[in-house]
């Protein structure tokens, strides 16, 4: 979403607003000037285009209204995938770069083993052109099959003489390949060299596009924490939205059964699915800003480093967008008890996988309501949500 998030209005108070200037237009109509009015006064026409003006603009306000109340939540989740589009590129173009220029160190050292084979296959070529040139080779052949008159030894030597003309050709033969795929490693490594040009142009482009996104997010939500309105509307599409999520764990108790035990002695023992702060706690508190009562299912944890782990093994039951809450993951422990992990921007299992304790499950991202690297974590109990703080081990 390009565009800083717009103020919302009330429609309901346009609508009286608009309603009042009617009254007034009905009420201005019968007027008539009494004869001998000065000229100075306002006439009622003039006045009822006025005010036709104003009914006007009410409408274009109304209509501009309607298009601008939309949901909150969706404003944010379209830039979180904007976001979470051009990390997943980053990190895609910066494993290319990676390879790159992995390809070219090899492709280096190619050509360096190249020139010096073609180096050796140089000195030998001189040496034996400086040989021939001082005995014609056809003056030394004659010698050697000549200097004898043993059938046995002659032939010994002509055999000698033609693996010696084979292994020269084959001498001229390895230094013209070498030279050969000398040209064609030197042209491979130009290529590469230019797609290393390439990815790095990507990788700024990228990179701006992104920090583009989170200055736009960091306008949007800083728009919606001084607009009272949009921020009571955000407040209640997460509270939608945390609904459709305890319909989701429902549905997928009844629909796939993961027999493991073991989750509920691990109560204030488990360890923390990544390292950090929390900035947001469980339960209920009065929203800091409008003094709204808010309820979290969960607990926001500032992080400090970018790996997500689980804290207990389990079966992988969701993984995939979700309004609200980003890339989030759902891990079945058994028993009727899940861990949610959300915010994240990047996952590494699917549905269905197996995971074990402590495995890196995913990396921390900034999609959400906040505007910083942060996990937001929930334990749930048959779906319904339990205070983290009471399950993690104390730090």
């Amino acid at each position: 979403m390009k565009g800083v998030f717009v103020k919302s209005y009330n429609l309901a108070v346009l609508r009286r607003r608009m309603s009042a200037v009617i009254t007034t237009l009905c009420l201005l109509l019968p007027v008539v000037l009494p004869p001998g009015q000065s000229s100075s006064a306002e006439d009622p026409r003039d006045k009822y285009r006025k005010i036709e003006k104003e009914i006007k603009s009410h409408k274009e306000e109304i209509e501009k209204t309607k298009k601008r109340e939309h949901s909150v939540l969706e404003d944010i989740d379209n830039i979180d995938r904007k976001l979470d589009y051009a990390e997943a590129e980053i990190r895609k173009l910066r494993k290319q770069r990676r390879k790159t220029a992995s390809d070219i160190r090899k492709v280096e050292n190619d050509i360096k083993t190249k020139k010096s084979e073609i180096e050796k296959g140089r000195t030998w070529i001189k040496k034996r052109l400086r040989a021939m040139q001082k005995n014609t080779q056809d003056a030394d052949v004659l010698y050697m099959l000549t200097e004898t008159d043993d059938i046995g030894t002659l032939a010994r030597r002509w055999k000698y003489l033609e693996s010696i003309t084979q292994y020269e050709r084959r001498m001229i033969d390895r230094y013209t390949e070498s030279l050969t795929k000398l040209n064609e490693k030197e042209k491979k490594l130009q290529e590469l060299r230019a797609e290393l040009l390439d990815n790095e142009k990507g990788i700024k482009e990228t990179e701006s596009l992104l920090s583009s996104e989170k200055n736009e997010k960091k306008k949007l939500l800083s728009s919606i924490k001084k607009d009272r309105f949009a921020h009571e509307q955000m407040l209640k599409e997460l509270e939608e939205s945390s609904k459709k999520l305890l319909d989701i764990i429902r549905k997928l108790e009844k629909e796939e059964v993961y027999d493991a035990k073991g989750f509920a002695r691990l109560k204030g023992r488990l360890g923390w699915p990544v390292n950090g702060k929390v900035v947001t706690p469980f339960g209920s508190h009065k929203d800091p800003v409008y003094n709204i009562p808010v309820f979290r299912n969960g607990i926001y944890i500032k992080a400090e480093n970018d790996s997500v782990r689980a804290v207990y093994g389990g079966k992988i039951a969701y993984s995939d967008w979700f309004k609200g809450y980003g890339n989030l993951m759902i891990v079945n422990h058994g028993q009727g008890y899940h861990s949610l992990y959300a915010n994240l921007s990047e996952t590494f299992f699917r549905v269905g996988d197996i995971i074990k304790d402590r495995d890196i499950i995913g990396r921390v991202g900034e999609s959400g309501i906040t505007n910083a690297p942060s996990l937001y974590f929930e334990i749930r109990f048959k779906g319904k949500p339990l205070d983290p703080a009471q399950w993690l081990k104390n730090k």
